[in-house]
C-alpha cells in the first residue's frame, strides 16, 4: 500500500446535526486559521516523508559500511520487522485515540530518529533488529496521522482534507525516493552520508511534531459533551444511549464491546466479508514482497557501483503509478456485486505472474517492472476495497473494520515469515521465498475465480426465472432489480 492511504479517508462523514443543535469548535474556527491547519498538517506530512536513505537500507547493511551477510539480513533482521509491527499495532491503535493523536505521533518520530541512529552507529545483528522494531513502531503510528484529521476540523471538511493530506504524503514519498536516487547517481553520495541527511530531516520531523494543535476530541475515548451529543446518530452514539445514565461510568469498555460485536455481525454481509478477506489475504502477500524485493534485486543484480543501483527510481515510479492507480480506480463503474470476485481473480493472478518473473529473471530492469505493475496493481484495488467496505459505516465502525482487517492481515503475515523466513523456521533464502509467494497469489487467484464462477452461475440461475416469467406475462410482472443487485453508484449496498 501506497503509505498515508488511510482507509477513514473514505469513511462516510457523520450525519448533519439538527439546527439548534451547536456547532463544533471546528466549525467557528476564523477561515484563515482553517487554511493555516491545513497547510501546516500536509507540511508536516510532507516533510515526515523525507527519508532519501530508505530506498538504499538493503544495499547499505549487504555493503562495506555494516557487511552483513544475506542469510543475516533475510533470515534474522528483516522478519523482526512483522513480529514488530503485530506486536505493537493493537496498543499504539487504542493509545493513538487514548492520548489524543499527538503523543503518538511524537512516539513515531523518536522512533524515525531512533531507526536511522542504529543504521548509523550500530554494528552488530543485534542492533538492526532492534532497528527494524522502531521501524515497527513508525509503521503502526500511521494511524495516528491518518485519523488526526478527523479530530481537528468539522465534519465537512473531511473530504478535503483527507485528499490534501494523503496527496501530501504521496508527493513526500515521491521527492524523498527521487532525491535518495539524484544523490546516489548523479552526485556520488555513499550509503553512510545519505543516512545522516536521513537523520537530519526526521530530526527536523521531530521538531514540526511538537508544534502540531493536540485535538481535544477523538473518536472512542474523547468524544465531546453536550447537546450535539444527542443530536448525531452514529453507531457509537446510539450504543452509548442504550447504556442509561446510571451506567455512564463504564461507557468506554461497553460501547467498544458492542462495536466488536457490530463488527461480527456486519461480516455477514457478502460484499464486506469478501473485500475484508481480500484485504486480509492479499495485503499480507503484498507486505511480504516489499519488504525481501530489495534482497532479490542485490541478489539478481550484485554491484559494488551504488551509481548502479535504481532503488530510489524504482521506488518513485512506483508511487507515482500507485497514485495514479488508484486515482483511476475512482472513475470504474461497474456492478462490483457481480464482478467483484472476477476482478479481484484477475489482478491477484496477473500478481502471481509478476512475481514469478520477478524470482526467474535475471534482467535487473524486468525485476524492476514487474515490481512497479505489482505495487501498481495493488493500488488500483486499494481504493476499491475502501468503498466497498466503509461506504455503509461511521467512522468509528470504519474504523474498528479496517483495524481488525489490519490485525488479521498482520498476524497471517507473521505466521508466514515464522515458517518460511525465519531462521527458526525454513530460512529459505530470498528465491525460494519469492516461489513460495508466487504459490501463495496463485492460490488466492484460483479461489478467487472459483469463486467468480460461482457468482456467475448464481446469477444466470437467478435471472432464468424471471426471464421466463417476462415471457408469459410480460404485462403483469414489474420487474425490480433485488436491493443486493444495485450498484454502489446507485446509493445501495448489497446486505
Amino acid at each position: 500500500m501506497v503509505p498515508g492511504i488511510t482507509p477513514l479517508s473514505c469513511c462516510r462523514a457523520m450525519p448533519k446535526k439538527d439546527d439548534g443543535a451547536k456547532k463544533p469548535a471546528s466549525e467557528t474556527v476564523p477561515d484563515q486559521r482553517w487554511k493555516l491547519q491545513v497547510f501546516y498538517l500536509c507540511f508536516y506530512g510532507f516533510m515526515t516523508q523525507i527519508r532519501p536513505g530508505e530506498s538504499f537500507i538493503t544495499p547499505y547493511l549487504l555493503g562495506p559500511n555494516k557487511n552483513f551477510t544475506k542469510e543475516e539480513v533475510t533470515n534474522e533482521i528483516t522478519p523482526v520487522l512483522s513480529y514488530s509491527y503485530m506486536a505493537v499495532l493493537v496498543p499504539i491503535f487504542l493509545l493513538t485515540d487514548y492520548l489524543r493523536y499527538k503523543p503518538v505521533l511524537v512516539l513515531q518520530s523518536l522512533s524515525h530518529i531512533s531507526i536511522w541512529l542504529l543504521l548509523v552507529l550500530g554494528t552488530s545483528v543485534l542492533a538492526m533488529q532492534l532497528m527494524e522494531f522502531f521501524y515497527g513502531i513508525t509503521m503502526a503510528a500511521r494511524i495516528a496521522y491518518s485519523s488526526y484529521i478527523f479530530s481537528l476540523v468539522a465534519p465537512s471538511r473531511y473530504q478535503r482534507m483527507a485528499s490534501y493530506s494523503r496527496s501530501a504524503v504521496l508527493l513526500g514519498v515521491f521527492t524523498s525516493s527521487v532525491l535518495g536516487q539524484l544523490c546516489v547517481t548523479l552526485g556520488s553520495i555513499s550509503f553512510l552520508t545519505l543516512n545522516y541527511v536521513s537523520l537530519g530531516f526526521v530530526s527536523f520531523g521531530l521538531i514540526l511534531t511538537l508544534f502540531l494543535e493536540r485535538p481535544r476530541r477523538s473518536l472512542f475515548f474523547n468524544r465531546p459533551r453536550g447537546t450535539d451529543e444527542r443530536a448525531a446518530s452514529t453507531e457509537l452514539e446510539r450504543m452509548a444511549d442504550g447504556d442509561g445514565s446510571g451506567r455512564a461510568q463504564g461507557w468506554r469498555d461497553a460501547v467498544l464491546c458492542r462495536m466488536l460485536r457490530e463488527v461480527g455481525a456486519l461480516a455477514r454481509q457478502p460484499q464486506l466479508r469478501l473485500w475484508s478477506l481480500w484485504w486480509i489475504f492479499n495485503s499480507a502477500g503484498y507486505y511480504l514482497m516489499l519488504y525481501y524485493a530489495h534482497i532479490l534485486w542485490n541478489e539478481i543484480s550484485p554491484t559494488t557501483d551504488n551509481r548502479r543501483l535504481y532503488n530510489g527510481g524504482v521506488d518513485a515510479a512506483s508511487t507515482l503509478l500507485g497514485a495514479i492507480a488508484s486515482f483511476a480506480a475512482g472513475y470504474v463503474k461497474i456492478r462490483w456485486t457481480l464482478w467483484s470476485e472476477l476482478v479481484i481473480g484477475v489482478v491477484t493472478a496477473f500478481q502471481a505472474g509478476l512475481l514469478l518473473l520477478m524470482n526467474s529473471t535475471t534482467n535487473i530492469w524486468l525485476c524492476y517492472v514487474a515490481y512497479v505493475l505489482f505495487r501498481g496493481s495493488y493500488q488500483f484495488l486499494v481504493p476499491i476495497a475502501i468503498f466497498q467496505i466503509a461506504t455503509s459505516l461511521s467512522k468509528e465502525l470504519c474504523a474498528l473494520v479496517f483495524g481488525v482487517n489490519t490485525f488479521f492481515g498482520t498476524v497471517l503475515k507473521t505466521i508466514i515469515t515464522v515458517i518460511v523466513a525465519d531462521k527458526r523456521g525454513l530460512g529459505l533464502s530470498v528465491h525460494p521465498q519469492f516461489y513460495v509467494y508466487f504459490g501463495y497469489f496463485t492460490l488466492l487467484a484460483v479461489v478467487y475465480l472459483l469463486a467468480a464462477i460461482g457468482v456467475g452461475i448464481r446469477h444466470s440461475r437467478h435471472r432464468q426465472p424471471v426471464e421466463l416469467a417476462l415471457a408469459k406475462e410480460p404485462c403483469q410482472l414489474p420487474v425490480e432489480i433485488p436491493a443486493q443487485e444495485k450498484s454502489p453508484e446507485a446509493g445501495t449496498v448489497r446486505a
